[in-house]
């Protein structure tokens, strides 16, 4: 677990994107703060009629006596009926659905009496808003179960005393309060102004529901956004417009680190359309605003033209130099070295020494860019020392203090909307294409809408890191693995510690099941951005890992099946919050049987099994493929077994899952990013190929039944793809692949 403070947003998002406990300053996670009357009254604007309920902390991690997190729940109930209100922002992972449809369980509501918006970005009322991680069900499913179960159990009493009977002669159930004996019944809308009125109760003290009597939860909702997006109404920062706007560009170095020496300003002012270009200069962070030139326009065709047209002499003194090529070459020396351990457990040299065989592989993976479909932008409004901003952004208080600081002003003078996101992957943790904004609008004094291009997305992106990995292992007299050797080649921005997601830890799988385990870490030194990118760390070291387990179990002679549970052995759990090894080996055995593992396969054909934890998540994939002579793979298959805990939106989960993966074909097969002179190489989406629908796999996915808390999904399904697939295409083939993307080694999509 990790105890943060609010405003370093590095370690939050280290935090969040890693699946870790958040904690507050004195390590206690944050928890519901009990209101007086008063306090209640103030918060509900219970003067004007009906009811509305918050539960909040003052501010994120500023309770000293905060026991449990409780991140705000929020129910309006009225006359017009009841809203719901999704406090974290939407990226496509469907949190604007699952998390009121948990507070409309314990509400008792029907979800078509049901409306939800969009909170406002209140931290100081609703603590951390936020997207990543696979967070938003384990942090705010307690909480919401109680806001729900609240506002239920002051209707009830509301219901009670209006009849004048005791509350435990009274049932809910389809938004309205039920007197069986009596035969009376009133709709919840009928009661929000004397439930208004009553006390509100301890959240501690409330009955939650017992799973087997859940009437949503466990179901396939539609997405609530859905009508509108098919629709095309315009829900996503890229569709918005305020009155009297200019469009924005920016136009950075494309080698990280280069200032503006000049520019060729006075002809872009001259050009049809343009209302300003100017140098903004860079505040000295990275995550925030680099030097560039702006162009105001009054279109965004017009502010294109106009950054076409921009002639920059750059001072690239310190500039990145980066090259991926010089990187491998490094690599390639460094992996027959020694390097620092970061684990180092058992007696490796002996089981080497005394092993019957060993085998050994040297993997390696591109870095590669989030690639999210809707290109960052952000409308900003700037006016008497307040700034307005409209973006889609998946960290939003980060954004307004980052925003704040930018345009000097104070963060309660920040108002930001939340828009829907197209996408975020881990992209949209990072603000500064909301800085940006902020910049412009300030400086020409009218609203403006900054558009990047997808050129600037793939250029100036916050990549998932490259790496390499030279594995060695060992097997004894028996076919066990009793060795195993990662010698791994890393970067770092710093000279200190890795870059984000380019770490790896002593719990990384199979960290703490064999017994002579060493890693040892190296990191190359790199000016690009790294950061979060879908499961990080997880969605390389599964490939490296899965793969190589895979090898061993064909080096020993064994179905890799059985090597695969005899890693994970009796049933125990590994930590407070690791990997529980019985529901490891559960969906393993899951995914197995429902694949028909074992039955036989023509020439040709094969399949592959893989497990990876993540993000708390259980997750076994089985891949059934085919290889051509020519080497094209068609993946006619892809089996998923997943154990989370309770499923909130069977719908929106079996679409995580779906999602993960296409998104790990489409990764594994064709996506690389690579540097030359500091400079991204694929600037579109012609040189960074994205999977077709007809190489599309069917897709079987299935759920194991739990009581274990709920964990995430946006992100454990994905790390297990690419090693089934891989080990399935060694099976077919005899051809052992270990490079990602497998193109690189001349295999392609049917």
């Amino acid at each position: 677990m990790t105890s943060l403070n609010y405003d370093n947003i590095d370690d939050i998002v280290e935090a969040i994107t890693s699946g870790r406990e958040i904690l507050n300053e004195v390590g206690a996670p944050l928890r519901i703060t009990k209101l007086d009357r008063r306090q209640f009254l103030k918060m509900t604007g219970a003067v004007g009629g009906g009811l509305m309920l918050s539960f909040s902390a003052p501010k994120a991690f500023a309770s000293k006596n905060a026991s449990t997190f409780q991140p705000n729940g929020y129910v309006k109930i009225d006359e017009s009926g009841i809203v719901l209100y999704a406090k974290n922002p939407e990226i496509g992972q469907g949190v604007k659905t699952s998390l009121p449809m948990i507070v409309a369980e314990e509400l008792d509501a029907n979800w078509e009496d049901v409306t939800v918006e969009q909170s406002s970005i209140d931290q100081a009322a609703y603590g951390m808003q936020f997207a990543g991680g696979s967070t938003a069900i384990p942090m705010n499913w307690m909480a919401l179960r109680r806001a729900g179960a609240t506002a239920r159990s002051m209707l009830v009493e509301a219901a009670a005393k209006r009849w004048n009977v005791s509350v435990d002669s009274l049932a809910t159930e389809s938004s309205q309060v039920i007197h069986a004996s009596s035969g009376r019944h009133a709709m919840y809308l009928e009661l929000a102004n004397e439930a208004a009125a009553v006390d509100v109760p301890n959240a501690d003290t409330v009955t939650l529901k017992d799973a087997k009597d859940f009437r949503i939860l466990g179901k396939r909702v539609t997405g609530v956004d859905n009508d509108g997006l098919v629709r095309g109404e315009p829900l996503f920062g890229i569709d918005q417009t305020v009155p009297g706007m200019k469009y924005a560009v920016f136009q950075k170095c494309d080698a990280i680190g280069g200032d503006v020496k000049s520019a060729n300003l006075d002809e872009i002012k001259g050009m049809p359309g343009i209302h300003d270009a100017f140098v903004l200069e860079g505040n000295g962070s990275v995550r925030e605003l680099l030097p560039g030139v702006a162009i105001v326009a009054d279109s965004t065709w017009a502010a294109i033209k106009a950054k076409r047209a921009l002639k920059i002499e750059w001072e690239e003194t310190d500039a990145s130099t980066d090259s991926w090529s010089h990187a491998m070459n490094e690599a390639e020396r460094l992996r027959h070295e020694s390097g620092p351990r970061v684990v180092d457990n058992g007696n490796v040299d002996t089981a080497f020494e005394t092993s019957v065989k060993q085998a050994s592989g040297f993997y390696r993976y591109a870095f590669a860019s989030h690639a999210q479909l809707e290109p960052q932008n952000c409308t900003a409004s700037f006016k008497d020392g307040k700034l307005e901003l409209w973006a889609p952004t998946q960290t939003p208080g980060s954004a307004i203090m980052s925003a704040a600081k930018i345009v000097g002003i104070q963060p309660t003078n920040v108002t930001l909307h939340q828009k829907r996101c197209g996408g975020g992957f881990g992209r949209r943790l990072y603000n500064d294409f909301v800085c940006e904004a902020a910049a412009i609008a300030k400086r020409v004094g009218v609203p403006v809408k900054l558009q990047w291009t997808r050129e600037d997305d793939m250029a100036y992106d916050w990549y998932r890191a490259g790496g390499f990995h030279q594995m060695h292992g060992s097997v004894d007299e028996n076919g066990k693995i009793s060795g195993w050797r990662d010698r791994f080649i890393t970067f770092t921005n710093d000279g200190n510690r890795p870059v984000s997601g380019g770490g790896i830890s002593p719990s990384v799988f199979p960290g703490g099941l064999l017994e002579n385990v060493r890693v040892e870490q190296t990191a190359l030194e790199w000016k690009n951005r790294c950061a979060a990118w879908r499961a990080p760390g997880s969605n390389v070291f599964a490939f490296v890992v899965g793969s190589f387990l895979h090898e061993l179990a064909h080096t020993a002679g064994r179905d890799h099946l059985d090597v695969l549970l005899e890693v994970l052995g009796e049933p125990r759990q590994m930590g407070p919050r690791g990997m529980h090894t019985g529901r490891a080996a559960g969906v393993v055995k899951l995914a197995a049987e429902k694949a028909g593992w074992g039955r036989d396969l023509e020439p040709g054909r094969g399949m592959g099994v893989a497990f990876y934890y993540s993000h708390a998540g259980h997750i076994a994939e089985v891949a059934d493929v085919s290889v051509s002579d020519d080497k094209k793979v068609k993946v006619h298959k892809v089996t998923v077994a997943a154990d989370v805990g309770p499923i909130v939106n069977l719908s929106g989960a079996e679409n995580q899952v779906q999602g993960s993966v296409i998104d790990g074909l489409s990764t594994m097969f064709n996506l690389a990013v690579s540097f030359e002179n500091g400079r991204v190489q694929q600037n579109n989406f012609d040189k960074y190929s994205m999977l077709r629908m007809p190489s599309a796999p069917d897709i079987d996915v299935h759920f194991v039944k739990s009581d274990y808390a709920p964990t995430g999904l946006g992100e454990p399904a994905f790390p297990p793809l690419a090693p089934a697939v891989y080990n399935a295409i060694f099976e077919a083939t005899g051809l052992r692949a270990r490079t990602m993307p497998i193109s690189e080694e001349g295999f392609s999509l049917a």
